[in-house]
């Protein structure tokens, strides 16, 4: 397999923040090695991923909800993963796991921890009152390295910012609401906690900067719980994707008027379709596909075992239509 891929979204956008007041010399924005208590990582995770139909691996962290073994990640964090082994930081025991769902748009996902009971769940501080310049710590599997969780010192500089962030794929995506610090966050900490003074999550690392003064970007925490809850209760949205996830087995590029097909994999539905490398997907079950953004929102809606339409440009130039039918694949 190729090296691992330790994820977390870079903001490569994000809307001016305050000035505050200086943090004490050492603190704001540098990591530490020293490995905190035991206690204060209880409910932290390390998520390491295979990416099967990438033929690559990533990492990150995630936190524990559920006594029964749920997990809050980034959606980010479990992308394209066809296996997962998740290690408790504090029993370091050893878990497989499968996807119980999430959110593309809000960046969520739960997982759910194989025989899992008597969890030790991450202390949560999602009715605290958040204040520009309090101090923070991030704490997670940076670099996909394991062992203790690293801590990112910080302070909060902004609160209810809008980022468009990206990732290692270069897909880009907006989010808002977020809490800003001066955390250096590294890849890997995606999907571990935010914490206050008092080792509280108050949110969750979701993003940083990929270059200057060090930037750490957090989804509040209670604003993480209400889609993770909505989750762990089996309900699906617009924006929240419960159940198997379909797949048409191709791997895509964006181009002019469509997705290009860069590799068909064998024995999938776009090989039975009779799709080829070179056919650009214009539209899938009605819906018009103009970028892979589309065609994961339309893959989203459709229903695994079910035929649904599907046209394309051939590689002569020529329109053709057929019907295909979605196999179950990775998660979005």
């Amino acid at each position: 397999m190729p090296g691992l891929t330790r994820r977390l979204l870079l903001a490569v956008l994000a809307t001016l923040v305050p000035a505050v007041a200086a943090s004490p010399a050492g603190a704001a924005g540098h990591a530490t090695h020293v490995a905190p208590s035991a206690h204060a990582n209880a409910g932290i995770v390390d998520i390491y991923t295979t990416l099967g139909f990438e033929n690559g691996a990533a990492a990150g962290t995630g936190m524990l909800i559920s006594r029964t073994g749920e997990v809050l990640t980034n959606n980010h964090v479990i992308r394209g993963a066809t296996k997962f082994k998740v290690i408790d930081v504090t029993t370091h025991r050893r878990y497989n796991a499968t996807v119980a769902g999430y959110s593309v748009s809000h960046d969520i996902a739960v997982l759910q921890l194989a025989k899992a009971s008597n969890m030790q769940t991450i202390k949560l501080g999602g009715f605290l009152r958040l204040h520009v310049g309090q101090q923070v710590v991030a704490r997670g599997n940076a670099q996909g390295l394991g062992g203790a969780p690293k801590e990112a010192r910080g302070h909060v500089i902004a609160l209810h910012r809008k980022i468009v962030a990206r990732d290692v794929t270069g897909e880009s995506e907006t989010l808002t609401n977020l809490i800003a610090t001066n955390a250096a966050v590294e890849p890997g900490d995606s999907g571990g906690p935010l914490e206050d003074a008092h080792n509280r999550a108050i949110g969750m690392v979701t993003a940083g900067s990929p270059s200057g003064a060090p930037r750490g970007f957090a989804i509040p925490i209670r604003q993480a719980l209400l889609y993770a809850h909505t989750i762990m209760k089996g309900k699906s949205s617009s924006t929240i994707h419960v159940g198997p996830t379909a797949f048409l087995g191709v791997v895509l590029k964006d181009v002019s008027g469509g997705t290009k097909i860069q590799q068909i994999l064998p024995n999938l539905p776009a090989e039975a379709a009779g799709l080829v490398v070179g056919d650009v997907i214009t539209s899938l079950n009605g819906a018009t596909i103009s970028s892979m953004a589309d065609m994961r929102k339309a893959l989203l809606s459709l229903a695994v075992g079910t035929a649904v339409s599907i046209g394309w440009t051939d590689t002569t130039g020529a329109a053709q239509t057929g019907t295909i039918t979605p196999a179950s694949g990775p998660p979005q």
